[in-house]
């Protein structure tokens, strides 16, 4: 069975960096696209970015593009998000997932694998 551990999360201030990492278990990490949520207090689980199995496709939810980069090295079952220009209003549990063959990139019932999640606070 597939197992994902997060890590990377702090405190950091605002304008900073962060990079997170998930690592996965099994022989067959390379065949299923991947993706990152995060969730606030009081709030839904929320889309931040997916790539695709190869590495060749991403995604991005709106509130992050072009500050946020997702990665994979398949060679070492590892999945990033690196995390730049960070704001208050990022601060989640940031969680990695892994993807289902078909449907949505956007939608948590899409993954069927969780992590356990990291925090990331934003401080102004």
């Amino acid at each position: 069975q597939v197992q994902l551990v997060e890590s990377g999360g702090g405190l950091v201030q605002a304008g900073g960096s962060l990079r997170l990492s998930c690592a996965a278990s099994g022989r067959t990490f390379s065949a299923y696209a991947m993706g990152w949520f995060r969730q606030a207090p009081r709030k839904e689980r929320e889309f931040v970015a997916a790539i695709s199995w190869s590495g060749g496709t991403t995604y991005y939810a709106d509130s992050v593009k072009g500050r946020f980069t997702i990665s994979r090295d398949n060679t070492k079952n590892t999945v990033h998000l690196q995390m730049n220009s960070l704001r208050p209003e990022d601060t989640a549990v940031y969680y990695c997932a892994r993807k289902i063959p078909s449907g949505s990139y956007y939608y948590t019932h899409e993954y069927d694998r969780w992590g356990q999640g990291t925090q990331v606070t934003v401080s102004s």
